[in-house]
């Protein structure tokens, strides 16, 4: 599939695609049981606990550029003017105190940098938008957002960021999304971004302690067609 037919697909109906087949990185998680990734506390050891199908996410900063008027941009087209290699983000919610079935009808927000490693709404892009949007879950839990893979700046590995909240808008949890580096290291030697990013996933201050649970559930696709990326979000 083209680029432009991945974009015309994507926006007739990006809620509706799913991730195919061909994963380049999959990130499969053990049967164990959840115990042995949970310490004294009750809480979730993400450094050492190992791997099982439902841990919560880990709660991470919003950053310092998080949405403005998230519900302004209910839209699933996310990518407005910036250039890139295409990214279908399909994400889907899940209770840990339900035995992880789906959510139904909760927000879904997501922003992350351009290729560049500039995002809106903040610096010299306060009046645009790009690379932020906000989408409902259907009855599977699913929310899906057509985008480009995001850029990189200093100190940080690549990532998205992303928030999920009830229909009150209350926050239910918020997290970050990351990329798995050989897929990174491809995209990056496209000519629309800047090369190699200059922090790993393992130096990053966010995901050195729960990588393995901030990490994309699978990618598939390629530079050309571009990519999809699935990931589970546990509340």
């Amino acid at each position: 599939m083209k680029r432009k037919d991945f974009l015309r697909r994507g926006m007739i109906g990006a809620g509706t695609i799913l991730a195919i087949p061909s994963v380049l990185t999959n990130c499969s998680k053990d049967d164990s049981a959840i115990t042995d990734a949970v310490d004294e506390t009750g809480e979730v050891d993400y450094e050492s606990g190992t791997s099982g199908d439902c841990v919560v996410s880990p709660q991470e900063t919003a950053g310092p550029y998080p949405i403005k008027t998230p519900a302004q941009l209910v839209r699933e087209n996310i990518i407005a003017d910036r250039p890139g290699v295409p990214l279908l983000i399909n994400i889907i919610v899940q209770d840990q105190s339900n035995s992880c079935e789906p959510v139904a009808n909760v927000l879904v927000d997501v922003w992350h940098c351009d290729a560049d490693g500039n995002y809106s709404e903040y610096g010299s892009y306060t009046s645009e938008h790009f690379l932020r949007g906000r989408q409902t879950t259907d009855t599977n839990g699913n929310a899906s957002f057509l985008s480009i893979y995001p850029g990189w700046y200093r100190g940080r590995a690549p990532h998205i960021h992303l928030e999920v909240l009830d229909s009150n808008e209350n926050s239910l949890k918020i997290t970050q999304i990351a990329f798995p580096e050989d897929v990174s290291d491809e995209v990056y030697s496209t000519s629309e971004y800047n090369g190699t990013a200059d922090t790993s996933n393992n130096q990053d201050g966010i995901f050195q302690d729960s990588l393995q649970y901030n990490m994309l559930d699978s990618i598939t696709g390629n530079t050309t067609d571009g990519f999809t990326l699935t990931k589970t979000i546990i509340i």
